[in-house]
């Protein structure tokens, strides 16, 4: 099925921050905020965690919750949280499966002959049944939070 707007959104189980393994099902009954990015303790990947770190919790008032995505290891995730003091669960994607369900990766590299995955910087805003209300992609990581709440403003 293809990824848009009104589909339901592909299932995944990845492990997470916490040390448990989580999947799409346990989301169910809240909004979900599953955005991709490239990889822990980067420029842009540092100034977009923090700014869901600090609108994680207006999003909870709002009945949603905050996930993270990347290639990164779950250690390499723990340093992150800790680092920055983030208040939301990371999820460890290694073999990029998930990033490819979402097709957030970069298909420049595998049209230039090159192995590997670079993960792009895209959001899945996904409804109380698992559909997918509202794709973000490319997003600009010093505002992506502050759109996603105004979003969250309005969603029934």
């Amino acid at each position: 099925m293809a990824l848009a707007v009104g589909n339901n959104a592909p299932d995944f189980k990845l492990d997470g921050s916490d040390g448990k393994r989580h999947s799409l099902r346990e989301f169910t009954g809240k909004y979900l905020v599953l955005y991709f990015y490239p990889k822990d303790e980067t420029p842009g990947c540092t100034v977009e965690a923090t700014n869901f770190g600090k609108a994680a919790d207006a999003m909870s008032d709002k009945g949603a919750v905050v996930v993270g995505v990347s290639r990164d290891s779950v250690a390499s995730h723990k340093a992150f949280i800790k680092h920055l003091n983030l208040n939301f669960l990371l999820l460890s994607d290694p073999d990029a499966n998930t990033i490819k369900a979402y097709d957030t990766y970069d298909r420049s590299l595998i049209s230039l002959g090159l192995h590997g995955t670079r993960t792009l910087r895209n959001t899945f805003l996904i409804d109380r049944s698992g559909k997918i209300i509202k794709m973000y992609k490319k997003v600009r990581p010093y505002v992506h939070a502050k759109e996603i709440l105004e979003f969250l403003e309005y969603a029934k």
